[in-house]
């Protein structure tokens, strides 16, 4: 069964429009705020000092001899505080908010892989739909010559197998084109599922056409700014690590009650660790090769993706090098032939068969096969430079997912 038409009051959606109604509808955008959140509480925890501690000690009870009774028990309640050093507060507070950083770049990262698969699913859909003019040339083609075969058959000129064979193809070209309206249908309906939509809505095929797509400015790229947000957020845990070289101390006080005698006493008492630094001395080297992992992995992506990029813009060359020569040099051949084919069965002359057609015909249609399919691997391309270079972090800039 083909596929329902488009209605004739179809929007005509850009990319553009595209990206802007998924950012807005998208579950992912709600996860990403949530981590945000998560991250923003641990701000939050990070300004919490060390809780006071209050307790009761019950000593000289319940032993031998003259402690075996309640009367020489001591009971004391006191009361202790740590004071922090070192800076551990702020250090801690600043490895949070470092981390706030870190969620909100990675948040980014993950909504622009979005929505290159989202460009992605726009790019088979055009190419679904460019798919549909290859499709019906074919069989206005081969309907044409199944009418000239048909009309030789009934002169004696071509044998009855050959009226055969041209309702053949005609038939195979029907079911081709069937399908291909079913594949265009089922890419837009894809490519509307991201947002929650319906396909009815049309795509601008020019854009699909088009060659002359200008390479993406080279900016920071999102995984860079991924990289470089850990790379701040290893410095402050690097600072986070020296404050435990400083000890903090603990002061307590309290209030003694004697069973013999029943007198009550103050009680006041200290202590703060000793070789600190030394025993903290693994924590700040595993900070510092953490830091120093980070740097390098910037620097090596940093070539990374210069390399993908240049890789990427050659591969669009060729491509495009390629659809030039087809448009000026195959595809007016191969039609011509068809052509002058199609005319000389046309006239009754012997000079050439159903078979001689449908070669050059089948030549033509791979031409124009192999330009969709050309057109569809450069804009494939296209969305991976696009991914790279950023081209459409502006859409997340007034999501509350990123920062």
């Amino acid at each position: 069964m083909a596929a329902a038409p488009q209605p004739a009051w179809a929007q005509t959606l850009t990319l553009d429009e595209i990206l802007s109604r998924v950012t807005s509808s998208d579950p992912a955008v709600a996860a990403n705020a949530a981590r945000l959140e998560a991250v923003d509480a641990g701000i939050l925890q990070a300004d919490v000092r060390p809780r006071d501690v209050i307790g009761v000690d019950f000593e000289d009870f319940a032993g031998t001899g003259a402690y075996s009774s309640l009367d020489r028990s001591q009971t004391t309640g006191w009361y202790e505080r740590t004071w922090e050093r070192g800076g551990k507060r702020e250090a801690r507070i600043g490895a949070a908010r470092a981390d706030v950083e870190v969620v909100a770049q990675q948040n980014s990262v993950r909504l622009l892989d979005r929505l290159a698969r989202v460009q992605a699913a726009w790019v088979e859909a055009l190419a679904a739909e460019a798919a549909i003019p290859v499709a019906e040339a074919r069989l206005a083609d081969l309907q044409h010559v199944e009418r000239d075969v048909a009309q030789r058959v009934r002169g004696a000129l071509d044998p009855k197998f050959a009226a055969e064979r041209a309702r053949t193809n005609v038939a195979q070209a029907e079911i081709a084109l069937e399908q291909a309206r079913e594949t265009a249908q089922i890419a837009r309906a894809s490519l509307a599922a991201w947002w929650g939509g319906s396909s009815d809505f049309k795509l601008d095929p020019a854009t699909f056409q088009a060659l002359d797509v200008p390479l993406p400015p080279r900016r920071e790229s999102a995984d860079i700014a991924s990289l470089l947000a850990e790379r701040a957020a290893a410095d402050a845990k690097v600072k986070l690590a020296e404050t435990g070289n400083v000890s903090d101390p603990n002061g307590r006080i309290g209030l003694r009650h004697f069973g013999d005698g029943n007198d009550v006493a103050v009680m006041i008492g200290g202590s703060i660790p000793i070789g600190a630094k030394r025993a903290n001395r693994g924590n700040v080297m595993r900070a510092e090769a953490e830091r120093r992992a980070l740097e390098a992995d910037i620097a090596v992506t940093r070539v990374e993706i210069g390399r993908e990029i240049d890789k990427l813009a050659a591969d669009r060359g060729l491509i495009a090098a390629e659809v030039g020569r087809i448009d000026a040099d195959v595809l007016p051949s191969a039609e011509r032939a068809v052509r002058l084919i199609r005319d000389g069965l046309a006239r009754g002359g012997t000079a050439f068969t159903f078979l001689e057609f449908s070669q050059a015909q089948t030549v033509a249609h791979d031409a124009r096969a192999r330009r969709v399919d050309l057109l569809r691997r450069f804009h494939l391309l296209s969305v991976r430079l696009d991914r790279l270079a950023g081209r459409h972090a502006p859409l997340l800039a007034t999501l509350e997912t990123v920062r």
